[in-house]
């Protein structure tokens, strides 16, 4: 059994979460660790947190613990 993941206009057949999440989960910008779960978007950019948001100069980024 598949299924379809549809995301900025292409359509991607997987046959487990786990291969979905591998080829679809953000890598972040500063330290290349792919991101699952919570993550941060800033400026079009991608982090895993805060921290490596902030290590990359976008100092605005507040952890919500």
């Amino acid at each position: 059994m598949t299924f379809e993941v549809h995301a900025q206009g292409a359509v991607h057949v997987f046959d487990c979460f786990s291969c979905a999440i591998h080829r679809m989960a953000p890598i972040c910008e500063h330290c290349r660790v792919q991101i699952i779960g919570q993550g941060v978007e800033v400026e079009g950019h991608w982090y895993c947190g805060a921290h490596c948001a902030r290590a990359e100069g976008k100092a605005e980024i507040v952890d919500s613990v």
